[in-house]
Formats: structure tokens, sequence, C-alpha cells
């Protein structure tokens, strides 16, 4: 099962893009990949690499200077470069869930002022969400926004912010009702300004995995934003539209899933037709054999999954459920895939020589992102219960 995730792409165009961007991986990113990973390094070459291809306006419309492809192939280009490393997929996911978020649901004076600053990007994108005591449960955060005139008032604190110390712009869930029942009623999403007065970001988080890309707090403390900033201009419509555009980020979640597993199975087959044990390659010996088979099928069923996933995005209708899906088998699977190439490769694996001890620490990171798996099969049940009326 060589690795090549343009072949399952339709569209010629974007099998040529996620093309480049697997020989630019290949070239430019796994040489160097495990330096900036131990060393806890913003990989500033390898985010110019990113922005010169093109990859941050990649879901932006052309109207505004960016590439408009389609899901497939944002989905087929976080394969890539999770394959790289992980971390680089997280790069962009908030920048092209945000920018998605303005492009489907901004007002026209939000578009034309945010969409031009994110294509080349002038400005980076952070979405906001969880808090000390709201994680799973989104509706249950705190932070809240109070009119007050032309403006609002926004207190509370955010925790885990991708692109935290990085971004220009923050699309940030509050609460602007807190009585509203149902809760998500009362939930708004605001654009924060990076510099607004009474906005902070504050410490970087030291992570197991996911390293090289800043996870950090916000607090916001009597911070005014504009009612202008309000995302779509509208009160009380904030959990409906960051639901949608987590359908993206459930997405991009998936495909780095694949892209990882596919990198320690690259690796694992590689060794175990060199490695000799017992006076031949470890990969002629039966038990070896099925690992690697099963490894192989979980991949290509992962792969499989998301670009489902993407093309129904694609189609405009609703796409939680089949985000949800790719998200929770394709992170799951990356899990096992990746503890398997390590019992393949031994203790070898289990030193900092090899990029096996990078991926296992990067896998559990997406079993929680954009969702943890039991949220997953949640979002699945609610769904596939609507098929069968009693």
């Amino acid at each position: 099962m060589a690795r090549d995730f343009a072949a399952d792409i339709l569209d010629p165009v974007a099998q040529q893009i996620v093309s480049n961007v697997g020989t630019w991986v290949d070239k430019e990113v796994k040489p160097v990949a495990s330096e900036y990973e131990h060393a806890d390094e913003y990989p500033v070459p390898l985010v110019k690499g990113m922005s010169d291809m093109g990859l941050f306006g990649i879901k932006i419309p052309e109207k505004y200077g960016g590439l408009d492809l389609s899901f497939e192939c944002y989905a087929g280009v976080c394969m890539e470069l999770a394959r790289g490393w992980m971390s680089l997929a997280g790069i962009i996911n908030t920048h092209v869930l945000v920018g998605y978020a303005i492009s489907e649901y901004g007002t026209q004076e939000q578009k034309d002022k945010y969409l031009p600053m994110l294509v080349e990007p002038q400005i980076r994108c952070a979405l906001s969400i969880t808090e000390p005591d709201a994680g799973s449960d989104a509706q249950a955060i705190k932070t809240t926004a109070r009119r007050d005139g032309d403006d609002y008032i926004i207190n509370g604190q955010k925790m885990w912010v991708t692109n935290g110390q990085r971004a220009g712009v923050y699309l940030v869930m509050t609460k602007t009702d807190v009585t509203a029942e149902p809760r998500h009623r009362g939930i708004t999403a605001f654009l924060v300004d990076a510099g607004t007065p009474g906005f902070t970001s504050g410490k970087k988080f030291d992570k197991l995995g996911y390293k090289g890309v800043e996870t950090t707090e916000l607090s916001f403390d009597d911070a005014r934003v504009p009612a202008t900033q309000v995302l779509g201009g509208k009160e009380g419509s904030g959990f409906q539209h960051i639901m949608s555009a987590l359908e993206v980020g459930r997405i991009n979640v998936a495909a780095r899933g694949v892209g990882l597993a596919q990198a320690a199975f690259d690796d694992a087959i590689r060794y175990a037709q060199k490695r000799e044990a017992f006076g031949k390659p470890i990969f002629e010996h039966q038990a070896q054999q099925l690992r690697l088979a099963e490894m192989a099928m979980k991949i290509r069923a992962g792969r499989l999954l998301t670009l489902d996933a993407a093309r129904k995005k694609d189609s405009g209708v609703r796409s939680d459920l089949d985000a949800g899906i790719a998200k929770l088998y394709s992170t799951e699977m990356c899990q096992e895939v990746v503890l398997d190439a390590l019992r393949i490769h031994g203790g070898v694996g289990y030193s900092k020589e090899l990029p096996l001890e990078r991926y296992y620490r990067d896998a559990p990171l997406m079993v929680i992102a954009e969702g943890t798996s039991d949220i997953q099969k949640t979002v699945i049940a609610r769904q596939i219960v609507k098929d069968y009326p009693v």
C-alpha cells in the first residue's frame, strides 16, 4: 500500500496540488521535523513554505485572493502535511476553520475586512471555545459578552487555544444571554482582534506532543469589542456557526490521523524488510505480516472515510455525522497503528533517534482535539437514530 494520497482525489487540479505538497513534505519537512519538534520551536521556514504554496488561502474565495479549493483537496493536503509533521496541519487548521466561518457566515463588512488578509496570510486565526470548566460541554462556557451601546464588554478566560500567541483575529464563543433555554440560543461568536484593550494572550502550555505550535490561555477583562464584530451581525447564532466550522476542523483532524498513521506504517514496513531475526527479515514472520496487513487496512479505511466526509462538506449539506465518523475512526486508528509500528521496531523505536517516539506522543492529541472520541460517538448516535423512526 504505497502512499499516494492524490490517487483518491477526484479533481485533477486538487490531485496535482496534493501531489506537490507531498513532494515538498518529503524534501523540506521530513529531514527537519524531529529537530524542530524536540526543540519545540515554531518552524518559520516551513510555515513560509506552506504560505508560498497558498495553503493558508486554500478555502478563501477567489474574489478575495484565495484558491477556493474543495474540502476534498484540503483533506488530502492535511494528510500529506501530517505525514511529514502533524503540527503543520494543526498550524493551518484553525486558520482555515475561522476563514470558513467568516466566508460562510460573516457580514459583508467582515468578509471584506478579514478574508483578503487571511490569504498570504497577513494575519493568522485562532478559535477560542474551551474554558477551565467547559470542554466537551461547550454550552457550559462562562465567558460573557454584555451589550454596552455600540460595543460589547467581554469577560472570561479561555484555554487550549492553538495559535494563541501568533493570531491576529480570534473567533471567540461567548454567552450573551446566560438565561437562555436551550443554552445554545444564548451563545454568540465574536471576531476579536489582537491588541484589543482588556484582551491578552497568556502562558504557553508545555505539552506531551503537538510541539512547535503554541497552545495558550486567553483572558478577557472588560475587553471592549464593537458590535460590528459579532460574527454574522446577529446575537444567538454563535453555537450553530462554530459547530458548522468544527466540521471543517474534524475533517482536518481525521486527515491528520491518516497522515500520521501512514508515516508510522511507511517506517514500519521498511524496517520490517531490513531487520533480521531468526535468520530472516522480520517481515517474513507471519505475525508481522498480519500486523502490517491490519495496519494497511485501517489506514485505507481512514483515508476513504475522511475523503467521504470532505466530499459531503463540499456538497453544502450538513456533514456532522460524516465528519464525526471520519474523525472518530481515523484518530483511534492512528493510535493503534502507531503502537503497532512501535512494536515492529522494538527497542530502537523507543529511542529519540527515530521519529516513532514523536508519532507516539503526537497521536493522543487527535483523539481529544475538535471533540473527544466519546463526543463523536454521541454525535453519531444522535444522527443515526433519526434514520430509524419508531
